[in-house]
């Protein structure tokens, strides 16, 4: 089960990826970034001569383009087009937000006057503040070129071309392929400016494009659906619509003749895909927030094995055109490469300056999240794909979906509802569905025996399938 990776130029794809391109006409942006220094600085003015003590203003304005279709015909065409400007004001250790989205010179004194006045009757927070002037992100245009911005200049004619190619992929590639859940395409970019009282001033622009399909394989009671999508910041990059579509049909075609298999414990076979989540997992429960409020099952798990000592988690915010990547964070803080896990050891957290106050900590640089993190294992062979990881897994459960929310991360406990392939010796038998999988996230973290050379980019996280030696399984 491994997708195609076919590329093809979709129709009107805008070259460029500066960051200077949000200056360009043909950008599609209704507003400068001289215009948008020029707010942010007449802000920061304004709260000063209130008697501000600090202040920090980000301007921001997004436009885009979404068309879906199904059946064969086109359902929805939305553009969008957002702008807001939001203050944060200080006094002393006392703190107001408020904001607006009208950039006329009287607006920005309204919005600037209700964060000095939400601040005024505020109580004192010891943490709150902005980032020191030692960990901002000064400079940081001269040395740091990320190449996310890749405006798409395609209308809704193409791209309700491009979404219909795709569904008729998917449509075409079996009889069984009998209904379709629509396909979609959406182009959307943004930029911003921020500065603050301190010296720190920036902002870049950024652009997210993608292409999606969601077919129905069979008919009457034995009826599946699977979905595929490709998402990228340059529309160049994107897989063509064809392979998605019949990817994503291939993926509903195989869950056919699902059935739940005898309640046990077993090993289990996470698809890259869905591993990500024990990933996004991992990183809830060791952020600011959770450890400040010591609600997380990973409380003071600094410099503690919390993953089998083959295991190294790398984060790495300054890859070229990732989806995780950026200079500096929501606060301005300039952002590092770093080992967040290494030898299955947790290196360190993922702290705001505000949660790193509480903790007595330094900021990570993390307000906003983490940044293009990649989970390896040094147990790793190039040969490691799904068939090789599947042979290692030889009788179990193979996971390609997960459903619901049930994961506790005060206590670790997880239970999620799932869908896959039963596995005997090494091969896949039949799909399996309507079990669930249950399991504490510390033993599942300690119990991963393998991880994939079959790796996949989801959102910021990349991770291969992910092995863990046993998991409750709740089926007949």
């Amino acid at each position: 089960m491994t997708a195609k990776t076919a590329k093809t130029r979709p129709a009107a794809v805008a070259e460029g990826a500066d960051a200077a391109a949000a200056e360009r006409p043909d950008a599609g942006f209704s507003y400068s970034r001289d215009q948008f220094r020029t707010l942010v600085e007449d802000a920061l003015a304004l709260a000063k001569s209130l008697g501000a003590s600090d202040a920090g203003v980000e301007v921001s304005e997004g436009a885009g383009l979404s068309v879906s279709v199904r059946k064969g015909k086109i359902e929805n065409v939305e553009r969008n087009r957002d702008k807001a400007i939001g203050v944060s004001v200080y006094i002393g250790q006392r703190r107001g937000n408020a904001s607006t989205s009208d950039f006329s010179p009287a607006a920005l004194r309204q919005t600037v006057r209700a964060a000095f006045d939400i601040a005024r009757f505020t109580a004192e927070d010891s943490a709150a503040g902005l980032p020191e002037a030692s960990d901002l992100a000064l400079g940081w245009a001269a040395d740091c070129d990320l190449d996310l911005f890749h405006p798409w200049s395609v209308n809704a004619e193409q791209a309700a071309e491009l979404a219909l190619r795709c569904e008729a992929a998917a449509l075409g590639t079996d009889p069984m392929i009998t209904n379709s859940d629509g396909a979609g395409v959406s182009a959307q970019q943004s930029h911003f400016y921020a500065g603050n009282s301190r010296g720190f001033c920036g902002g870049y622009a950024s652009s997210r494009h993608s292409l999606s399909v969601s077919p129905i394989a069979g008919r009457g009671r034995d009826m599946q659906r699977d979905s595929w999508y490709t998402s990228m910041r340059d529309a160049a990059d994107l897989a063509s619509p064809e392979s998605v579509g019949h990817y994503a049909a291939q993926r509903a075609l195989s869950r056919l003749k699902g059935r739940k298999i005898p309640t046990g414990e077993m090993p289990v076979l996470f698809e890259s895909t869905v591993a990500a989540g024990l990933l996004g997992a991992y990183v809830q429960a060791t952020s600011g927030g959770a450890l400040y409020r010591k609600a997380t099952f990973l409380l003071d798990s600094l410099g503690q094995p919390v993953f089998p000592d083959h295991i190294d988690i790398d984060e790495d915010p300054h890859i070229r055109k990732a989806k995780g990547s950026a200079p500096f964070d929501d606060e301005g803080v300039r952002t590092r490469a770093r080992k967040v896990v290494e030898a299955g050891v947790t290196q360190g957290y993922f702290l705001s300056s505000y949660s790193a106050r509480k903790l007595g900590m330094k900021t990570t640089g993390h307000a906003g999240g983490s940044q293009n993190l990649h989970m390896r294992s040094r147990l790793t062979a190039a040969g490691d794909n799904l068939d090789e990881m599947l042979r290692k897994l030889h009788r179990g459960l193979f996971v390609v979906e997960l459903m619901g929310q049930g994961v506790n991360y005060v206590t670790g406990d997880y239970s999620r509802g799932a869908a896959g392939f039963w596995v005997e010796n090494g091969r896949i038998v039949h799909p399996v569905e309507e079990v669930t999988i249950a399991g504490h996230l510390g033993e599942m973290f300690k119990g991963i025996v393998a991880v994939g050379a079959d790796e996949y980019t989801m959102g910021s996280k990349t991770i291969g399938s992910v092995l863990v030696d046993k998991m409750m399984v709740a089926g007949s």
